[in-house]
């Protein structure tokens, strides 16, 4: 079986890389707009009748746009911006977070591809709700550092259009000060907490890759659970899965330090929990690539899966030597 796929959006970071994973494989074939064509509605719907599964690599709007394009075609959609993250009638497409979710993706025709953040934050914070040892109404404070393509061609612009020497205080710098990020919606809602978290996301000058931290103080949880919880309900939730591991805790203990790049290429998520028992503190830090399993990796394993392919197929677990 060969699907046909149409990236709407292809030219941008995204829909690039997706492009690349794709372009090897013979279980796919491309559909694709010359560039005049490419914001012609007419042609797009075109495209979209010619197509399988249509991945949406756009904004917020555009991806709206396209969506209603599609409406009473057979074509699937997969929407990488975050405009249907939320969305009823829109499935969640991050496939290990919760028992059944990957079957609905498979029986899905209209997928959101998760936020490269907030698929991190997710992943600590989702099992640990399910699993009652963090209160839904706990307050949760999530702390993250990005590489600069996360912000899309004009942050990358104003990386890349400079010497840039290093991690260096005048290249690191804090953002969403508003506490209004775009992610934080759809990580109340995946991760089944009752009230925003605070979030505080950093950029730093390295192209990709990323850590999500969540600090909890342990002896403030009505559980009061040890550290060997969290853990034992983060490998139950993750267990035998190809693309999330769960480091063991005796790893994580002697690690003086975490390589935010370490993962970049491949669709991998890390999760590692550090911790004194002693006095009752933890942190759960997610590793990933923010193009990788934060993006591009993400659509693609959404991909595999809506059209009964291997789910890994085209995707890398290990980064390369």
């Amino acid at each position: 079986m060969t699907a046909r796929v149409f990236i709407d959006g292809e030219a941008g970071t995204t829909g690039l890389q997706i492009r690349d994973h794709l372009l090897a494989r013979d279980d796919i074939s491309l559909v694709s707009l010359d560039e005049a064509r490419r914001k012609d509605p007419a042609a797009r719907r075109e495209a979209l009748s010619a197509a399988d599964v249509a991945i949406l690599c756009l904004p917020d709007d555009a991806a709206r746009e396209t969506a209603a394009l599609a409406d009473g075609l057979p074509v699937k959609l997969i929407d990488a911006s975050t405009a249907h993250r939320t969305a009823e009638g829109w499935t969640f497409g991050f496939p290990e977070f919760r028992a059944g979710q990957r079957d609905a993706i498979v029986a899905a025709d209209r997928v959101s591809n998760p936020g490269c953040y907030s698929t991190g934050a997710i992943a600590i914070l989702a099992p640990l709700v399910a699993a009652d040892l963090v209160p839904a109404d706990h307050p949760i404070t999530i702390n993250a550092v990005s590489g600069y393509t996360g912000g899309g061609k004009a942050l990358i612009a104003r990386y890349e259009d400079r010497d840039i020497p290093g991690f260096k205080p005048d290249v690191f710098w804090n953002y969403g000060l508003t506490l209004a990020h775009k992610h934080v919606p759809e990580i109340i809602r995946w991760s089944g907490l009752a009230h925003p978290p605070i979030f505080q996301p950093s950029v730093a000058a390295y192209a990709q890759g990323m850590l999500v931290s969540v600090p909890l103080a342990l002896w403030s949880l009505p559980k009061r659970p040890e550290s060997a919880d969290l853990h034992a309900a983060l490998a139950a939730q993750y267990q035998g899965s190809r693309f999330v591991r769960v480091v063991p805790i005796g790893e994580a203990a002697g690690m003086k330090e975490l390589d935010p790049q370490s993962l970049n290429g491949t669709n991998m998520l890390e999760l590692f929990l550090f911790a004194d028992d002693a006095t009752g503190r933890a942190v759960v830090t997610a590793r990933l690539d923010n193009l990788g399993k934060g993006a591009s990796g993400a659509a693609v394993q959404n991909l595999n899966l809506m059209m009964g392919l291997a789910e890994d197929a085209g995707l890398a677990a290990k980064a390369a030597a």
